[in-house]
């Protein structure tokens, strides 16, 4: 079965808008927001991750560790866009890895310890071949908040707004710990001369097995990590506090509607940059957008419901920003590995 073609309804829609507010959410507590029982929630939730269509995946944020943020564009010939496609997803560093523009073009994240790292894997790690036409590499500079912010590596957030289902009391009875800034101050994930966070080798071990799956028991993780439960209870509740461990959904936008995917890139006015920022931010088919450093100074994912549907957006609300001098639109034709660890595809 394929994941796009798994329908959705109400308590399911409900259900992933409730993992996108925390993705470690009881379902207990879930049910008692969505007005079901608990064995309804788990059961949906079994039934859709079995499918392929939803999985809960924990995210390191290199941002709270002192890493940066990358979007790399490779252009290539149709006959390697798969292979190369393939060879990115595998790495453990990247996500959100999707071919563009008719497979000519391959779109990924990237997250690396430093900024100049960034020269290090385009030179030396990237597969090799004589069939990549071009390559650049944008640092993620800044990015907002909004219904367009964007997720730990600089990938989009899982859930459209037009996808939202909740009201904001039920919002509010779900919503995880805040993130904390003073975190570190007792040796938990302490700070580094450059200001970041460093990670034992439990937390490492903790994280491996949560990006694959990010409901993963006490257990099973404490067998993993080589502690007792009662520290894994306590370092992922430290690691959440202190903004180094993320809760994602990870999801195809078409199981929600959303069938027709786009990357934007943006030369914009300088002196309105952050006017431009903000607006996109707001508009409901805006997954994600950031600043960045290249021949372009701006990158937006868009989910819209139908080629239309990003007709209208672009010639409406794209085209009523002045500001914006040029504008690259490449449609995503399929997505090689979004959030977490790559799994192999459900039969």
């Amino acid at each position: 079965m394929k994941p796009e073609t798994v329908v959705l309804d109400e308590v399911d829609t409900g259900l992933v808008h409730a993992l996108e507010i925390d993705g470690r959410a009881p379902f207990r507590l879930i049910g008692a927001a969505l007005g079901v029982s608990e064995h309804t929630v788990a059961r949906r939730y079994r039934r859709l991750r079995t499918a392929g269509v939803l999985r809960v995946v924990g995210a390191l944020n290199g941002a709270r560790l002192g890493h940066s943020a990358w979007t790399l564009r490779l252009r290539c010939t149709p006959d390697a866009a798969t292979a190369l496609a393939d060879a990115l997803a595998a790495r453990p560093d990247t996500s959100y890895v999707h071919l563009l523009s008719g497979g000519t073009e391959i779109s990924c994240s990237v997250q690396t310890p430093t900024a100049d790292r960034g020269e290090e894997l385009l030179l030396r790690k990237l597969p090799r071949t004589g069939r990549v036409t071009s390559v650049t590499a944008h640092l993620l500079l800044g990015l907002p908040q909004g219904p367009g912010v964007a997720r730990p590596g600089g990938g989009p957030v899982a859930l459209p707004a037009g996808a939202a289902r909740l009201t904001p009391e039920q919002v509010a009875l779900l919503a995880p710990p805040v993130a904390d800034e003073a975190i570190g101050a007792d040796g938990d994930v302490p700070g580094t001369e450059e200001g970041g966070r460093v990670l034992g080798s439990a937390d490492r071990a903790l994280i491996e097995v949560l990006s694959r799956d990010g409901r993963a028991g006490h257990i099973e993780l404490a067998a993993a990590a080589g502690v007792s439960e009662s520290t894994v209870r306590r370092r992922l509740a430290v690691l959440r506090r202190a903004g180094v461990l993320a809760f994602l959904v990870d999801i195809p936008p078409a199981a929600l509607g959303f069938r027709t995917e786009a990357r934007l890139w943006m030369s914009v006015r300088p002196s309105r940059l952050a006017e431009v920022v903000a607006a996109l931010a707001g508009h409901p088919e805006v997954s994600f957008v950031a600043m960045t450093t290249g021949p372009t100074n701006l990158v937006a994912a868009v989910n819209c419901r139908d080629p239309l549907d990003l007709a209208r957006y672009l010639t409406g609300r794209i085209a009523s920003l002045d500001a914006i001098r040029t504008l690259e639109t490449a449609p995503v034709i399929r997505t090689v590995k979004r959030a977490g660890a790559l799994l192999p595809l459900p039969r």
